[in-house]
């Protein structure tokens, strides 16, 4: 029997290890759709409600992002001004490079059409007059946009104006764009226009439609948002956010040469990884409490909310335990609360309700009130 050599078997060990590490990293790079890699330089993948990030890539490198600027525009539009504001178009605005709603100086538009342009036309020139509107001038409307950025606590995101054109001090992550967009679509008002494929207007008697770049509110289903972008510098730029089944996902590609399919992908790894359990709906849980010193003997009480909770798509072993007083005390509020019901998912608290008081219950102001009561009755 020939002798084995100890050295070349353990070298064959070492280099088929190797080769399955090779294929697991692969594998990884390829996994939001398990057969091709996403195009952009920096992405990312992300669940607003539980705050989780399912993928990234290059998440935490500044990048410029064209006009997916125009998010935080509408947002801080949103929070400072009403729709039906009037908006006397100002001299800046007239001509700006890009993408245009072709404003003149002195016209006069309400701040929903502008709205509209922006997010859907992409309108740099309708950007300019909200700004100039609102704040009196680009670069202090940049300043409120920059405040509303470190309000959400972000660090790795400067704006220099409202548009979204190139500026080496204009830029964002794909992480904070990912968490300016959740905070953008929590608004109504953004939601609203963002998930809008067309709008039209007659303005001064002539008609105005705005027709929306975003393709994935036409090829992805349950797509809701939210901006596309794009300059030479930045390259393709996109925003979306898709809603199925109770979840709602956000999608972020800076510099993605394939940004639809990126997305598309994405969404689909979200979609597929993720799914939203009920846990109770109101009223499911209802006790009655005995009352001391109360002008009626019981109260009840019960989980006055819905409560759900988002988990890996798959089989789930969730406990629920109660915890409930034995009794109330009078005076007691509607709302007070007397217990809680406690969820588990292997060992560890995943969520609580609350166990409140359904009604007011007034304390017996003298204790001989109800005998009192029955004895004038006649009883």
């Amino acid at each position: 029997m020939p002798h084995k050599n100890n050295n070349s078997y353990f070298l064959a060990l070492i280099t088929a290890a190797l080769l399955l590490s090779l294929l697991a990293v692969t594998a990884s790079s390829e996994h939001p759709t398990k057969s091709r890699t996403v195009s952009a330089k920096s992405a990312v993948l992300y669940e607003p409600e539980s705050g989780r990030f399912l993928y990234s890539k290059n998440a935490f490198q500044r990048l410029p992002m064209a006009s997916t600027t125009k998010i935080m525009t509408a947002l801080v539009a949103a929070e400072n001004s009403a729709l039906s504001e009037t908006v006397v178009i100002p001299p800046e605005a007239e001509g700006v490079e890009g993408s245009s709603a072709y404003l003149k100086a002195g016209e006069e538009f309400t701040m929903e059409e502008l709205l509209y342009a922006l997010l859907l036309r992409s309108a740099n020139d309708a950007a300019v007059a909200i700004a100039c509107h609102i704040s009196g001038s680009v670069e202090a409307f940049a300043e409120a946009m920059n405040e509303r950025a470190f309000s959400l606590g972000l660090t790795d995101t400067n704006f220099t104006n409202p548009h979204g054109l190139d500026d080496p001090e204009h830029y964002t992550t794909a992480h904070d764009l990912a968490l300016i967009a959740a905070e953008a679509m929590s608004c109504d008002l953004v939601r609203e226009i963002c998930s809008t494929y067309k709008r039209g207007f007659v303005h001064d008697d002539a008609p105005i439609l705005y027709v929306n770049h975003n393709k994935l509110l036409k090829s992805y289903d349950g797509a809701i948002g939210v901006k596309t972008g794009y300059t030479k510098k930045s390259g393709r730029c996109l925003v979306g956010a898709a809603e199925r089944d109770g979840l709602t996902f956000i999608t972020v590609t800076l510099d993605a040469p394939d940004d639809w399919r990126d997305h598309e992908a994405l969404f689909d790894l979200g979609f597929s990884a993720l799914e939203k359990i009920t846990l109770l709906s109101a009223g499911d849980h209802r006790y009655s409490l005995p009352v001391l010193d109360g002008v009626q003997d019981t109260v009840e009480v019960e989980n006055i909310t819905d409560d759900a909770i988002i988990l890996e798509r798959g089989e789930h072993d969730v406990k629920e335990y109660v915890k409930l007083a034995k009794f109330a005390t009078a005076p007691i509020k509607a709302g007070d609360i007397f217990g809680e019901i406690i969820f588990t998912l292997d060992g560890e608290v995943v969520s609580r309700v609350k166990l409140v008081a359904t009604e007011d219950v007034e304390r017996i102001k003298d204790k001989n009130f109800l005998k009192k009561l029955i004895e004038s009755l006649g009883f």
